[in-house]
């Protein structure tokens, strides 16, 4: 399995290199894992704007792992693909089972991605059901397509796997419109990752955390776009005056189960931060 992700690395390499694209190690980053006692991490990001692809730590990045919730992405592309969700306000019933706070209620499509609950995403993973949901997997050719046990667990099961190189295609993919889905459901999708809008930049992410042999594996993967104020020429396109650059990006790490010395979520985003602000992505 290494050998062919490799192969599939140095494939890509070459493809990006024919495009004149650029890719670069940055062993540096590594401090913004290792001052918080991370020891297993990688981070991908890929500037559209050069053409280029910088990451820290190549095996990682290559490593398909569990995707947890990040997968909901996919997922909500695929109910709305099928007609399951007729758009961003279909809502589910609460189940009344107590669970965490901001899960227990009634939600919509978009609440739901917003807050990640888990009940929501398995009742519309049972909705859209196993073949459909493995056609358009195979169709995307979502990390190793595999799909077995429940289907409203198996993204937190081992089962799906995915490297954070494969997350940061998936994400341009998204971005540009070009997965094998109707453009309205990539739009729809898009709009509900929107995190952060800010007037130097907007963040769009999803986040993911699953227990796999007595670890956590934390996600969050996404894009940014770096907004630019710009006066355009009178013949231009462009009639707004603003141009964005989108950035996409993927970052994942593990840490012991019983490590609880630190909240692990705000440190995660804490690093996208840092890592985005450095590559100048993120201007404010």
């Amino acid at each position: 399995m290494r050998n062919r992700l490799s192969i599939t690395f140095l494939m890509a390499v070459l493809v990006f290199s024919c495009a004149k694209s650029r890719i670069k190690e940055h062993p540096e980053w590594g401090s913004y894992f290792d001052k918080s006692g991370i020891k297993k991490a990688c981070f991908i990001m890929r500037d559209n704007n050069h053409e280029s692809i910088h990451y820290y730590n190549k095996d990682r990045c290559l490593e398909r792992v569990c995707p947890a919730s990040t997968f909901k992405v996919l997922l909500s592309l695929v109910a709305l693909e099928t007609a399951v969700a007729p758009d961003d306000q279909l809502v589910i019933k609460w189940d009344s089972v107590k669970r965490k706070p901001e899960w227990d209620k009634d939600m919509n499509l978009r609440e739901a991605l917003t807050v990640s609950s888990e009940p929501y995403f398995k009742e519309l993973a049972r909705r859209i059901g196993p073949a459909r949901l493995q056609h358009f997997m195979d169709t995307i050719k979502y990390g190793n397509m595999k799909m077995s046990g429940d289907i409203a667990d198996f993204w937190t099961n081992n089962t799906v796997q995915i490297s954070a190189d494969e997350q940061t295609g998936f994400m341009k993919r998204l971005y540009f419109g070009e997965l094998p889905v109707s453009e309205r459901s990539q739009r729809i999708v898009k709009t509900m990752m929107l995190r952060e809008e800010t007037p130097g930049y907007n963040l769009y992410y999803k986040t993911g955390t699953c227990q796999v042999n007595g670890k956590f594996i934390r996600w969050i993967t996404g894009f940014c776009e770096r907004i630019e104020h710009q006066k355009e020429q009178k013949e231009s396109m462009n009639k707004a005056d603003v141009r964005n650059y989108p950035y996409f990006f993927a970052q994942n790490f593990e840490l012991p189960v019983e490590d609880t010395s630190k909240n692990w979520s705000d440190v995660r985003l804490d690093i996208l931060h840092e890592m985005l602000k450095n590559y100048g992505a993120i201007t404010n």
